[in-house]
């Protein structure tokens, strides 16, 4: 289900946030959908069990999932929330990369006719 760049300079941890938020974004995990156990995620990645502990908290502090004790990890039932966040992520991605473009000697009209 995650699909892990292990030559990439991202560490793991953030990997497996952005894929589970992708997923949630798309409504591939749909709100209240079990989540794999820590143990299980990490045994499928052939990674550390705290590499995906560490995602699964971040994950939790910014709502995306909930643990709920002795039954398990599910999506939060805040989509919107979830997938507003990723928007925002992206654009303002995209607006830090036209000011980098700027400060590069680029016009905004030589930017937007390369995009």
């Amino acid at each position: 289900m995650i699909n892990l760049d292990y030559q990439s300079r991202t560490p793991i941890y953030e990997q497996i946030i952005f894929e589970i938020e992708r997923y949630v974004s798309l409504g591939i995990l749909k709100p209240k959908q079990q989540l794999m156990s820590i143990r299980e995620m990490a045994e499928n990645l052939g990674i550390n069990p705290n590499t995906v502990k560490k995602a699964y908290t971040e994950l939790e502090n910014k709502g995306v999932i909930i643990t709920v004790s002795t039954k398990g990890t599910f999506v939060s039932d805040n989509i919107d929330k979830v997938k507003k966040s990723k928007i925002d992520s992206i654009v303002k991605q995209i607006k830090d990369n036209i000011v980098e473009l700027e400060k590069l000697g680029l016009t905004k009209e030589e930017v937007l006719k390369r995009i």
